[in-house]
């Protein structure tokens, strides 16, 4: 297990950020700044790694909490996508730019914020399950996701438009990302990116997954549907803002 006291400063607040977007507040993309948080203490693989059993077991929370509340539809078009793009992602681990990756993730997210917020198109109107853009944004989710840690924006860009009620929302986001996560536990082993001290250290950070959860449950049922997609959308540009930085930086 990880001994440094500095490790543990950083660490626990990126779990308990990760807590409060996996249970919805945000859409989810707000958990996209713990790798970063982390990356101060220790490497981004290592960082994912201990993040990865934390994330599973947020996921069982939000299958218990949310069970019964995913748009199947959307499902159906999104999972098949995003196993792809994390076989593409696993296949191409060791060659791909992860700061390229990060901006391109970071100007698509500015982009449609902005496109919101000017109402550009039909920004306003509720769109349809789609498969074509649904098997886009799964592919890139599940694809970024393995990658880069930044599976949320692609997923918030093709469901929000659609405004969904805010549980049905938070649940189609439990629901695939439980199966993303699982299906990222094998080639994170083949890929080396388990051991036993990060296995331990996870561990020992686990109590706060259910704190976090709560802590961002009870800001979900506090905000309206117009306040939440609100703050999805906000969350996405802080997201989108992040990504870019990072991209520039690297």
């Amino acid at each position: 297990m990880i001994q440094d006291p500095l490790f543990y400063a950083a660490a626990i607040p990126a779990v308990l950020i990760v807590g409060i977007s996996k249970s919805g507040m945000g859409g989810g993309s707000l958990g996209i700044l713990s790798i970063p948080i982390l990356s101060l203490v220790a490497s981004p693989a290592v960082g994912a790694a201990i993040m990865l059993p934390l994330l599973i077991a947020m996921d069982i929370m939000g299958l218990i909490t949310f069970r019964g509340k995913g748009d199947m539809r959307n499902l159906r078009i999104l999972i098949p996508a995003a196993l792809i793009g994390i076989s593409v992602g696993a296949l191409t681990f060791r060659f791909t730019s992860d700061a390229m990756l990060r901006g391109l993730i970071g100007v698509l997210s500015i982009a449609f914020v902005v496109q919101r917020a000017v109402g550009l198109g039909s920004a306003a109107v509720p769109t349809q399950p789609s498969i074509a853009k649904g098997s886009v944004w799964g592919a890139l989710s599940g694809f970024t996701s393995f990658i880069a840690n930044a599976g949320g924006p692609p997923f918030v860009i093709y469901l929000a438009p659609q405004q969904l009620d805010k549980l049905m929302f938070v649940g189609t986001s439990v629901i695939f990302f439980s199966v993303i996560n699982a299906v990222k536990v094998v080639p994170f082993i083949a890929l080396g990116l388990f051991d036993a001290r990060n296995l331990t250290t996870s561990l020992a950070l686990l109590p706060l997954a259910p704190v976090g959860y709560w802590l961002g449950l009870k800001m979900l049922m506090k905000v309206n549907q117009a306040r939440f997609y609100q703050i999805t959308v906000a969350a996405l540009f802080v997201a989108g803002c992040k990504l870019l930085w990072d991209a520039a930086g690297a």
